[in-house]
C-alpha cells in the first residue's frame, strides 16, 4: 500500500501533465529548460511535480479562463505581479508562491500609469524571453504578459482609477505623488483578470506591500496578500531591476544602503534609542556615501505613521534614495518587543 507522502506525489505527477487550457492565438505553450534537479522538489515542506510545459498568455479572458479551470479542478492559484527584468529576488517569490498553492502566474507588464512625464518609463528594462525562460526554468504554469491594459489612442479614455488614501500618502508619494494610484489601479486590473487565491509582493517595496493590503481588505478581494522578505546581492544591495542602470561607480557606493539600515537596526535592538537618532546616522551614512536622499523614515510597520520618541516596539525603517539618475528602495525591520 502506498504512503499519504507517496499517493500526494503521484497525483500531483499525474496532475501536472495535464494541459491547463488550449494552446490558442493568445496562449503558447513553452518546453521546460532542462535541470538537474529531479521532477519532484521540496521547498518550504512541499513537495510538487514540475509541469511539462509553461504557457505564455497575452489575452486578459484566456487568462481568466485558465484560472477558472484551475480552480474548477480544485486547484488554488498564487499570483506573483511583476514589472518583468526579473532577478532572483522575484524568483524567490515565486517560490514562496508554489510553496502556498498549487499553481503559479507571473505577470510582466511595464505600468505606464505609475510613472510621470520625464520618468524611466521607457528607460525601464525589458528582457521578456528571458524573463520566460527564467519563469520556465523555475516551474512557473503561467506568464501573463498582455500587450496593453488601458485604451489605445483613438479609443475613449481610461476614466477608472484606485485610490487608497492614506497609505498613499507620504514617502513614495512624496516626489511621486501619481504612483500609488498607478500601482493600485493596474493591481486591481490583474487582480480582476488573473483571479487567484493568493497574491505575493516583495517588501522591498514596503509602502507597495502595505498599499496593496488595505486595498483588498478595503474592497473585499478574496485574496491573501503575502509579503516575501528582501533578497540581497553578495554585498547586501537590494536585488531590483534598477540595480541594472547604475553606472560601475554608482553601483560600488550604493551598498551603503544597506550597511546604514544594518546599523541602525544593531543600535536600536542593543540600547534604547530615539527614532530620530536612527533616521539622522542613516541619512547622513547614505548622503554621506555617494548617494542623495529622497526620504528615510522611521515609521510603525502598519500605518506607516512615523514612530515617535525611542524605539520599544517593532519598527520599520524605509529609504528612497539616488545614486545618479537611478532611484533604489530599501528597508529594515526593527525587532524591540
Amino acid at each position: 500500500m502506498s504512503t499519504p507522502r507517496e499517493r500526494v506525489r503521484r497525483e500531483r505527477s499525474d496532475d501536472a501533465t495535464r494541459s491547463d487550457a488550449p494552446v490558442t492565438g493568445a496562449t503558447r505553450a513553452r518546453p521546460r529548460e532542462k535541470s538537474p534537479r529531479v521532477a519532484s522538489e521540496r521547498r518550504v515542506g512541499l513537495v510538487f511535480a514540475r509541469a511539462k510545459t509553461m504557457e505564455v498568455i497575452t489575452d486578459a479572458v484566456a487568462m481568466r479562463a485558465w484560472t477558472r479551470a484551475a480552480r474548477a479542478r480544485g486547484e488554488r492559484v498564487a499570483f506573483v505581479p511583476t514589472m518583468g527584468c526579473l532577478h532572483d529576488g522575484h524568483l524567490a517569490l515565486c517560490d514562496r508562491a508554489r510553496a502556498l498553492c498549487d499553481r503559479v502566474v507571473v505577470s510582466v507588464y511595464v505600468n505606464e500609469t505609475q510613472f510621470a512625464p520625464g520618468e524611466d518609463f521607457e528607460a525601464y528594462p525589458r528582457q521578456r524571453e528571458r524573463d520566460e525562460a527564467l519563469c520556465a526554468a523555475r516551474g512557473v504554469d503561467v506568464v501573463f504578459a498582455p500587450e496593453r491594459l488601458y485604451p489605445k489612442g483613438g479609443e475613449p479614455a481610461h476614466e477608472t482609477f484606485v485610490d487608497v488614501e492614506t497609505l498613499s500618502k507620504g514617502l513614495c508619494a512624496g516626489t511621486r505623488p501619481h504612483f500609488f494610484r498607478g500601482v493600485a489601479t493596474v493591481v486591481t486590473k490583474l487582480f480582476n483578470i488573473v483571479e487567484p487565491d493568493v497574491a505575493v509582493f516583495g517588501k522591498k517595496d514596503y509602502q507597495q506591500w502595505r498599499v496593496v493590503r488595505r486595498m483588498v481588505r478595503d474592497l473585499n478581494f478574496g485574496i491573501d496578500v503575502v509579503g516575501g522578505e528582501i533578497v540581497r546581492e553578495s554585498d547586501g544591495l537590494a536585488m531590483s531591476s534598477r540595480n541594472l542602470m547604475l553606472t560601475p561607480e554608482k553601483r560600488a557606493e550604493a551598498p551603503v544602503i544597506y550597511k546604514s539600515l544594518s546599523e541602525a537596526k544593531a543600535l536600536a535592538e542593543r540600547e534604547p534609542t530615539n527614532s530620530e537618532v536612527l533616521v539622522d546616522m542613516v541619512t547622513k551614512a547614505i548622503n554621506g556615501g555617494g548617494g542623495v536622499v529622497d526620504y528615510v523614515q522611521a515609521m510603525e510597520p502598519e500605518s506607516l505613521t512615523p514612530y515617535k520618541g525611542t524605539v520599544t516596539s517593532p519598527c520599520v525603517i524605509a529609504i528612497a534614495a539616488k545614486f545618479g539618475s537611478v532611484r533604489l528602495l530599501d528597508n529594515i525591520e526593527i525587532n524591540c518587543d
